[in-house]
């Protein structure tokens, strides 16, 4: 094995999804050299860590060409939304991730939702607006038909711009929200006024090659920030993994009614998905319907659904990068994972940052293999970890069944402090067993 080169990978982002990726990539018997921009005090534990931004595509396209790296795995939307991986390719880097074009399944919801529609991909009633006037009067339609709305930023806004309407004067003052206030900035200039629908919410995670599907555990969120499902949406405040209503026949429904259709629609419109397509679902009766498309690995998803793939991840980011995904197959779960966001107080409005933590050393002494501890917004200050983020660890439990999963993993959580952390203590609480 003298002189044997491994493997270069360069891992784009700094939050508890890039840790998830780094942790399951470091496992790889290829044992491949792992670089993360701009990473975190977790992540800098597995790799090496460099201060780039995520956001800054010529600095990263430099250091992936000096570096001579393999593969560059993107982690968050943005970056590919601002074209990193049409820049990679350009360069001849092989990259994870779709191009600017297909990546706007998520950085536009009007695109995703005409693409439905034209597909036959199951979607919500909606209308996409740049006239607030005209937003509150599909909205008053709605109304009279007897639905509530769902008013969402057309553009990109960190998870945090679709909000849930109680009422008509509720989605009026969502849409004055967006378009008026703008807070959102530009990515409310357009919104969607959509129908809102009922049922549990799931997470499919996909891997492709613009052609084959390699579908990963279904997953189920938590977006609100209050146990009970109450107040407003976060980022995620936890997530597990598998989901027992996801059966074989729910799953094959969704491959055949929506993945399948979407990957295909998206090479007809001319814009090969390579990639990871997350399709955020609600099962309304036993019929799935689409939410929301992204063009990456959800976060906190991740954290749990990796966990439970017992198989190497590194050959199928490659292979799919390569636009050589061998067939077309359903990874099934190997065990249960349950993660827990630890969060800083006020998020998801103001919080503080700087924080010290406390007590990860002993939380990994104390769990070992029954959990792992994910950094999402950390940092090294004056030789010790603080906050730097909203959900700053997320924190997963692993076991045979349910309920050990959740034990393992808010075990590790009460050995871990910081000043106004606080988390949601009813993760999973749609689930009794796996």
């Amino acid at each position: 094995m003298l002189g044997r080169r491994f493997m270069k990978i360069l891992v784009v982002g700094g939050g508890g999804r890039e840790h998830a990726l780094v942790w399951k990539l470091r496992q790889s018997p290829e044992r491949p050299q792992i670089w993360c921009a701009p990473g975190n005090a977790g992540i800098n534990e597995l790799a090496n860590t460099i201060s780039i931004s995520d956001g800054d595509i010529g600095e990263l396209v430099a250091f992936a060409v000096g570096e001579k790296i393999d593969l560059v795995v993107v982690g968050p939307e943005i970056p590919l939304a601002k074209g990193l991986a049409d820049a990679c390719r350009e360069e001849g880097v092989a990259v994870f991730g779709p191009s600017q074009k297909a990546a706007e399944i998520e950085s536009s919801k009007t695109f995703a939702r005409r693409l439905m529609e034209k597909y036959g991909i199951p979607t919500p009633r909606f209308g996409s607006f740049t006239d607030p006037l005209a937003a509150k009067a599909y909205a008053r339609e709605l109304d009279r038909a007897g639905m509530r709305s769902v008013v969402k930023a057309d553009g990109l806004a960190a998870g945090k711009g679709a909000i849930v309407a109680a009422d008509l004067k509720e989605a009026e003052e969502a849409i004055d929200l967006c378009m008026t206030k703008r807070q959102f900035g530009e990515a409310g200039l357009r919104v969607v006024v959509e129908e809102c629908l009922e049922g549990p919410e799931l997470s499919i995670l996909a891997i492709t090659d613009g052609r084959r599907l390699v579908i990963l555990p279904p997953a189920q969120d938590h977006k609100r920030v209050g146990e009970g499902d109450v107040g407003p949406n976060t980022g995620g405040m936890g997530a597990y993994s598998p989901v027992p209503i996801v059966t074989d026949a729910v799953l094959d429904a969704i491959r055949r009614q929506i993945l399948e259709p979407a990957i295909q629609g998206m090479e007809a419109e001319g814009r090969l998905y390579c990639g990871v397509l997350y399709a955020g679902l609600m099962m309304c009766g036993d019929k799935p319907y689409v939410i929301e498309f992204n063009c990456r690995f959800g976060d906190p998803e991740t954290q749990a659904v990796l966990p439970v793939v017992k198989e190497d991840l590194l050959p199928l980011l490659r292979d799919a990068a390569h636009g050589d995904l061998r067939e077309s197959r359903t990874i099934p779960a190997n065990g249960c994972a349950l993660c827990v966001v630890m969060a800083s107080g006020g998020y998801p409005g103001a919080y503080r940052k700087g924080i010290p933590i406390y007590g990860l050393e002993c939380a990994a002494e104390e769990t070992k293999k029954q959990a792992v501890v994910f950094h999402a917004g950390t940092a090294f200050q004056e030789e010790r970890i603080v906050t730097t983020g909203g959900r700053v660890l997320g924190i997963t439990g692993m076991g045979d069944n349910f309920e050990a999963a959740a034990a393992n993993a808010y075990k590790a959580v009460s050995l871990i402090s910081f000043e106004n952390a606080f988390c949601r203590i009813d993760i999973g609480h749609r689930v009794r067993t796996c």
